[in-house]
């Protein structure tokens, strides 16, 4: 029987363009590949390993053209909208207090600052709200798929794994989810809803 829920964030509840961070930098120079120093790099930025502003200097040499604005402007680019029926769908969820629900999500500084500004105060605390925990991998040094980030979740919260549920837009983060025993649901964007939740249980 499920008991708790743990949400993904991004492509989930609020909009994601992943592209449009290779395809803006593509402008100054940037390929439209994902190199593996720009992997190694958000990983690190992803579970807080430096400053915002480190990161942003790291971007810049490997896009000298760009300067610092721009780099933040393409970088927040990617967070689109939210759209209000997916607020009001996980406020009601927690209204029934049928579950547990938590936010995991592979996130950094200036993504959030740029949501919560994006969203407006008040809209942005309406969103936190539903949750007992909202966990940020920049904030507890984690990142998903790594498997100690959800074992870490179950056991700071006395979660059983048989009891929990888990949604991801990303296959692999899903994927080592489920190796714990968490029930997945690897949401197709585009093609699903986290509004659809209750049809998945």
């Amino acid at each position: 029987m499920i008991k708790n829920i743990i949400f993904d964030f991004g492509d989930v509840f609020i909009n994601l363009d992943k592209g449009i961070i290779f395809r803006e930098m593509e402008k100054f120079g940037g390929s439209l590949d994902l190199t593996p120093e720009l992997v190694e790099l958000n990983g690190v930025y992803e579970v807080g390993g430096m400053t915002s502003e480190a990161f942003v200097a790291q971007l810049q040499n490997q896009y000298p053209k760009a300067n610092a604005v721009e780099i933040e402007n393409i970088w927040n680019s990617m967070l689109l909208d939210f759209p209000e029926e997916r607020l009001e769908f996980i406020e009601n969820l927690a209204s029934e207090s049928d579950y547990r629900l938590f936010l995991l999500s592979n996130t950094n500084d200036l993504h959030i600052t740029h949501v919560e500004q994006k969203m407006g105060a008040e809209r942005y605390a309406r969103f936190k709200k539903p949750f007992e925990k909202f966990y940020l991998s920049h904030e507890i040094n984690l990142r998903k798929p790594d498997a100690e980030i959800y074992q870490f979740v179950l056991d700071e919260n006395g979660l059983k794994a048989e009891e929990t549920f888990f949604i991801d837009d990303t296959k692999e983060n899903t994927d080592a989810a489920e190796k714990l025993g968490i029930t997945c649901w690897n949401i197709q964007v585009g093609k699903e809803d986290i509004i659809q939740l209750k049809s998945k249980l």
